[in-house]
């Protein structure tokens, strides 16, 4: 039996919201192994950083988005 044929057997046994986990996991793991959506999802969790930001940096934290829609690194 492969690696693949036994992940397959223990995932059928887990209950169906341990089954979507997994699933999602696989998701991240293809993701990553794809290097133009990879980069995006690091640019999307950085900007989701920003985002959630203190309120104290916000025209600072706003400047900066906004360079970096301007220059490309992001898109929105």
């Amino acid at each position: 039996m492969t690696t693949q044929d036994l992940a397959i057997a223990k995932i059928q046994q887990l209950p169906s919201d341990l089954a979507q986990e997994v699933n999602d996991f696989i998701d991240f793991l293809m993701l990553k192994q794809d290097n133009q959506r990879w980069q995006q999802w690091t640019q999307y969790s950085e900007s989701l950083t920003l985002s959630e930001s203190d309120f104290s940096d916000y025209l600072k934290n706003l400047e900066d988005y906004e360079e970096q829609l301007v220059h490309g690194e992001i898109q929105w």
